[in-house]
């Protein structure tokens, strides 16, 4: 960034840090490639591209939902079959 640039910080109002939790803490600036996040009171620190490309060295965290792993199942699972309490009276109007 040069010297000449001035970088303007601005709050996020009603931005929850996902770090520390604490609301109104999270600012915001740019440079002429990426938008910074920061937390002042954890020093959380997160930064994307503004050309919407991903980062290189960024991998894709492993979640439940990009796994290739099945549920396993028992095979000898019996279903549970709810009925009605056969000892509860109906009330007839």
């Amino acid at each position: 960034m040069s010297d000449k640039m001035k970088v303007i910080k601005r709050f996020i109002a009603g931005a929850v840090c996902p770090r520390c939790g604490e609301m109104d803490c999270i600012r915001t600036f740019r440079d002429e490639e990426r938008e910074y996040k920061e937390c002042v009171r954890c020093d959380y620190e997160d930064s994307m591209r503004l050309d919407g490309e991903p980062d290189q060295q960024m991998e894709e965290l492993e979640t439940r939902v990009n796994q290739d792993k099945k549920p396993e199942i028992e095979p000898d699972a019996q279903p549970l079959l709810f009925t009605s309490n056969p000892g509860a009276k109906r009330k007839d109007h």
